[in-house]
């Protein structure tokens, strides 16, 4: 059976309105588990679609002085010293899973940066396939919250997805 994790990084809060809204738009195609990224974290084998996603931090993934900063603008200081996407990649090994990523980071024109490329980038080197592009869901502010309409659209990019991975399957076992 195709089975979906969603596996998230969030400091305030927003990241994971985000996944558990993409987990949402694609348990309408297959069984997904949201979880939160941390050292005790394994991809079963029965995982066809790894979504992974984190807070953009200083133009990339969240690092522990990142972490640290956030936890001093009022993030829970349990995951200010906790592990984060990045150091939870560092343990997963490989995988043949397809993927897909995304982040939360400042809607402001011209702003450079996005943990959702990078985090793409590492899950290509640990042999997966990517489903679809890297997606960015807006906040205000480093605390948030949420641009109005994205976590809808997080629930239709999920749905996206669930398709998606259906058509790939249904054409791996048709031919």
């Amino acid at each position: 059976m195709t089975r979906a994790l969603v596996v998230f990084e969030s400091m305030f809060g927003n990241t994971e309105v985000v996944a558990r809204a993409i987990a949402e738009g694609l348990s309408d195609k297959v069984p997904v588990r949201v979880a939160r990224a941390g050292p005790d974290l394994v991809v079963d084998d029965d995982v066809e679609l790894l979504v992974v996603g984190g807070p953009t931090h200083a133009f990339g993934m969240t690092r522990p002085g990142t972490r640290e900063s956030a936890g001093q603008q009022g993030a829970s200081s349990a995951l200010a010293k906790g592990v984060g996407v990045r150091e939870w990649l560092d343990g997963l090994g490989s995988t043949t899973a397809r993927v897909a990523t995304f982040d939360t980071r400042v809607h402001k024109p011209g702003l450079p940066g996005s943990a959702a490329r990078g985090v793409e980038k590492r899950l290509g080197r640990a042999g997966a396939r990517v489903l679809a592009p890297a997606m960015s869901f807006w906040v205000t502010s480093t605390q948030g919250p949420l641009v109005p309409g994205e976590e809808d659209r997080a629930r239709q990019w999920g749905n996206e997805l669930g398709l998606r991975l259906l058509l790939r399957t249904a054409a791996r076992t048709s031919g």
